[in-house]
């Protein structure tokens, strides 16, 4: 082979890599709201594009399958070519030679099955069930559906206290969400496609830290209706809930179990994560709206009667407080302490001693994380994390498990819980753990199976039990709540089955999120609103900047920093660095104001009702 010829190739090859990595950035900023069944065909085209030629199903079969498919979206489809592409990329699964072809036809089939009613939709009714009417990704991404690109064009112009009040139009938790969100937001930014997505969340961490939420005045309430909701349950879905009805004007009660409010936002997140003195800031912003509290309300079957003949409406947020066991033999020695027990003690300022301790902790999602990384700062001698799955099958975001191997933390993964060994006081001494390895996906993740190991013995002195939380739902039961595998069972709405209850967060949809929980306060209030036969809209006087005309070349993005693993590891002190002034205006900068440009312009303005 001559030399022009290899430069050639490796010219073709370097340009191909590189179209390649751009096609990738693309997909990964897909938007939400597209036809579902051109998204499909695009992905097929690619994958026909990959086949070597050898075999027939591969490629002669799904050229067919992209005709059948065009079909579809050409309005030339009948039923019977539904069942015809569903016959054919079964043939093609089944006898295709290599995983470009059955793995092809595999993808057409789930996506057939996923986006039936969409393919149904266009024969028969010539359209699509998309909705094209806000896809901006990053609005449509966060469970509030929070304007992004507003405030980021606020703070790109240091207009800090003009993006809290747009935040809070749908979010009153500004300061939570700028510290421990998992920013879903920034999963499919359209700025994926030039170089990586904008940083979402440190940009309103910059902009809490310059205009803190207790110093920025709440929207003023609207006139008095007379009515009166209570809210039970004081973490981020009743406070959000509370927040709005009093805005619209209906006196709102909230009715807290616990000593302070806060939910698992002060009972479930360690104070390095979310300082104390910055949930206070949230809540007493939202508490200045006029809403009352009632600290240390137990409310079981004979209260909630009591609530709900005195109140035009309820709704429950009781969060998911209680401690899931995984039920083995020694579970109940002495020193097995559950995550949600240690970290509620937390919470009311009562930290633990792990002075020269060995502390293993069973789990892999954050609170897992949390409670490992707080044994740490509680002066443990080591601190293992036992998972039944790889570190990359982690629920955990993986920011908070790099920040915990950081901190001097051992993975032991791969390592299932058997039992646990007291010693003759009763107390745990040894986990025993069955060694795994990895099998086939199930639910989109690979699942652990029994290896053909002899178990393992790990000594210890104390184990922290991370495995899930439950929710006490005995009381609503009985008071004839309707429920399903221990979850508030509640419509669309959140209307339970009885008239004028509500529920909403943790308590209906199982552990989730704190924007989720956020976002289903929310969505409580307005329909609360509309039970109490009002239709109140929440809005904000606030300018928007219009777009910047400048170029968007490929930036660097810029992440938030941490204290050295060193100066954190023995205290609860909180770890992050915001950005500067220049690191803010940077990021906001390299903003596509999708809100502004494209498909994605939002509508009417920012004073809809949500």
């Amino acid at each position: 082979m001559s030399r022009l010829s290899i430069i050639s190739t490796d010219k073709v090859d370097s340009t191909t890599e590189k179209l390649m990595k751009e096609f990738t950035q693309r997909i990964i900023a897909n938007p939400p709201g597209v036809c579902p069944v051109d998204m499909q065909l695009a992905f097929l085209k690619v994958c026909h594009a990959q086949t070597c030629g050898k075999c027939g199903p591969c490629r002669i079969g799904l050229g067919i399958l992209e005709e059948l498919l065009e079909s579809v979206l050409n309005n030339t489809a009948t039923m019977e070519t539904l069942e015809l592409i569903e016959h054919t990329a079964t043939n093609i699964k089944n006898s295709a030679d290599c995983a470009i072809g059955f793995e092809s036809a595999r993808m057409v089939l789930a996506g057939f099955e996923g986006f039936k009613e969409d393919y149904i939709s266009h024969v028969r009714d010539h359209q699509c069930t998309g909705t094209f009417e806000q896809p901006i990704p990053c609005v449509t991404l966060c469970p509030a559906n929070v304007d992004i690109p507003g405030y980021i064009a606020l703070a790109g112009e240091g207009r800090c206290g003009d993006a809290v009040r747009l935040i809070r139009k749908d979010n009153p938790f500004p300061t939570a969400c700028a510290l421990i969100c998992e920013h879903p937001c920034e999963a499919r930014c359209r700025r994926n496609m030039i170089d990586d997505s904008i940083n979402i969340r440190g940009i309103k961490h910059y902009v809490m830290d310059k205009a803190r939420a207790d110093a920025v005045a709440v929207p003023v309430c609207g006139a008095p209706t007379g009515r009166k909701v209570a809210v039970i349950g004081g973490g981020p879905a009743g406070l959000t809930a509370a927040y709005f009805l009093q805005l619209m004007g209906h006196q709102t009660t909230v009715f807290e179990e616990k000593a302070q409010l806060g939910g698992m936002l002060r009972y479930g997140i360690p104070n390095y994560r979310f300082p104390r003195e910055r949930l206070q800031e949230d809540i007493d912003a939202i508490l200045s709206t006029g809403v009352e509290v009632k600290l240390n309300a137990n409310v079981g079957t004979k209260e909630l009667g009591e609530i709900n003949q005195a109140y035009d409406a309820v709704f429950i947020a009781i969060g998911a407080h209680a401690e899931k066991k995984l039920n083995l033999e020694g579970e109940d020695s002495g020193n097995v302490i559950s995550a949600v027990e240690m970290l509620r003690e937390i919470g009311d300022g009562r930290y633990p001693d792990f002075s020269e301790k060995r502390v293993l902790v069973v789990g892999g999602g954050n609170v897992a994380m949390d409670c490992a990384r707080t044994a740490i700062r509680s002066n443990a001698k080591t601190v293992s994390i036992v998972y039944r799955r790889r570190k990359e099958d982690m629920t955990a975001l993986p920011a908070e498990v790099e920040g915990a191997i950081a901190e001097g933390i051992e993975l032991l993964t791969l390592k299932a819980p058997l039992r646990v060994e007291a010693d003759e006081n009763g107390n745990a001494k040894a986990l025993w753990v069955q060694p795994q390895m990895i099998g086939p996906v199930r639910g989109g993740r690979p699942s652990p199976k029994k290896a053909a190991k002899q178990e393992e013995r790990l000594e210890c002195d104390v184990i922290l039990m991370a495995v899930g939380q439950d929710i006490i739902s005995g009381p609503f039961e009985k008071a004839g709540i309707a429920t399903r595998r221990g979850q508030l069972l509640a419509d669309a709405s959140g209307a339970l089955n009885r008239v004028g209850m509500y529920a909403g967060g943790d308590c209906v949809s199982g552990p989730a999120t704190v924007i989720k929980a956020i976002a289903a306060g929310k969505a409580a209030a307005a329909n609360i609103d509309e039970f109490l036969g009002c239709h109140h809209e929440i809005s904000v006087d606030v300018e928007i900047p219009e777009p910047l005309l400048n170029d968007k070349i490929p930036c660097g993005r810029v992440n938030l920093g941490e204290k050295e693993s060193w100066a954190r590891r023995d205290n609860f002190e909180g770890i992050e660095y915001t950005m500067s002034d220049e690191e803010a205006l940077q990021e906001a900068s390299r903003c596509l104001r999708c809100d502004r440009h494209g498909c994605g312009v939002l509508r009417g303005g920012r004073k809809d009702r949500w």
